[in-house]
Parts: C-alpha cells; sequence; structure tokens
C-alpha cells in the first residue's frame, strides 16, 4: 500500500452557510473552496496548513446531518481555545485530563461532535 494521508473528511450537514459560519468563523478553518460543482456546492475548509480538509456537504444519500462523532481537531492551546469557543457561545464540555492527554468535546449546530485535543 502506497496510501500517505487522509486527504479530505466529509462532515454531513443541514445548512452549508451555517457550517461554513461555524467552521470559518468559530473555529478559524480557511476556506479552500467554495463553488458549484453540477448541483451540488462543494465546500471544502480545513486549518491552516493542515493537509486534511473537511467537507460540509449536505448532498451525500446516506449521510444525515450530525451523524459524525470523534472529528478529533489538535489545539496547541487548549484552555485558550476552549474559552473563546465558550465566548462565541458554543457549548464545550471540558477540559479534562486522561491518560493520553488533554481533551474537550463540542458540536457543530447540526450536532456533529469534534473534541478539540492537546498533547
Amino acid at each position: 500500500m502506497n496510501i500517505t494521508c487522509v486527504r479530505l473528511l466529509t462532515v454531513p450537514v443541514s445548512d452549508q452557510d451555517a457550517a461554513k459560519d461555524f467552521y470559518a468563523g468559530t473555529l478559524g478553518f480557511e476556506v479552500v473552496t467554495d463553488r458549484a460543482m453540477g448541483p451540488v456546492r462543494w465546500l471544502q475548509l480545513a486549518p491552516a496548513g493542515a493537509g486534511t480538509n473537511v467537507v460540509l456537504a449536505n448532498h451525500v444519500p446516506g449521510l444525515a446531518p450530525g451523524t459524525v462523532h470523534g472529528l478529533m481537531l489538535e489545539t496547541s492551546d487548549l484552555d485558550g481555545d476552549c474559552a473563546e469557543l465558550r465566548r462565541a457561545g458554543v457549548d464545550v464540555e471540558g477540559p479534562q485530563d486522561l491518560p493520553w492527554g488533554r481533551q474537550a468535546t463540542l458540536a457543530d449546530p447540526d450536532g456533529n461532535g469534534i473534541v478539540l485535543a492537546a498533547r
């Protein structure tokens, strides 16, 4: 096998504009692509400098909004990011110390579960 990375992760959402506001505006992701591709809108974002991108999709049969759990994002300032997210009105649980590191949990507007982790 010659697999070198995870390129894309599809996150099912009900409203691409609201999801874009959350991922770009609240989490600070950069918009990589936002354009029509035939009958669908391709909305791809990523943290600055990241190799893995997220596609916010409302057009994939069988993928219901809110069904992604465990999307893990790494941060260099877990406490600061949790405080900033709370100021933005996001419900954040934690952070908590676990045997494998520190983490907090939150959800996007559709209920997709996100883990914010620090080593």
